[in-house]
């Protein structure tokens, strides 16, 4: 049963399935105002938190960051499934573990695994303003390749009008496809 959870491993990351038992973990980082800051979601209660964990489960879509000396659950990273042989990439990360290469280092194994499976090409959309994700995906060589103005909102002001944000995307493509 443990060897179908894992999905990869790095030197001092298992990239896995979600189970139970990651519940106070990822309460710990959903929760955390500043990590969902440009997340399309406001912090979690412990009771939205477990809701939300019983979805990750069931996807396969959600991979869980655990590291390998404590395995304390630290983050995820999102591999959304889309059409022409794309995925759709995002991570959220405990704010304890930020600036210690954890997301670069798990995002390079599934990028890697991705393109080994045949994937053509992985974007990812982030704010223009969320320099930390904008500068990883960088980091991991992905091109900016679209600046939209005002494109999407998740909330509405007080008067019940659109809170309109930029997106950023940046996309990766596989070089031996």
């Amino acid at each position: 049963m443990e060897s179908k959870i894992i999905i990869a491993e790095t030197e001092r990351l298992i990239l896995r399935r979600y189970k139970k038992e990651d519940i106070q973990d990822l309460f710990e980082y959903l929760s955390d105002e500043e990590v969902v800051k440009y997340e399309p979601y406001k912090p979690q209660t412990f009771d939205e938190t477990k809701a939300n964990l019983e979805w990750r489960i069931g996807t396969d879509e959600m991979i869980a960051v655990e590291l390998k000396n404590s395995h304390k659950m630290i983050g995820n990273v999102y591999m959304g499934k889309r059409d022409f042989e794309a995925l759709e990439m995002g991570y959220v990360f405990n704010r304890s573990y930020w600036g210690y290469g954890y997301a670069a280092e798990s995002c390079k194994a599934l990028i890697t695994r991705a393109f080994s499976d045949g994937i053509h090409r992985i974007y990812a959309e982030c704010a223009p303003d969320n320099e930390r994700s904008w500068r990883l995906l960088e980091t991991l060589g992905f091109q900016r390749e679209a600046y939209f103005r005002k494109n999407v909102y998740f909330w509405r002001d007080e008067a019940e009008q659109a809170i309109w944000k930029d997106t950023y995307v940046y996309a990766k493509l596989n070089d031996n496809a």
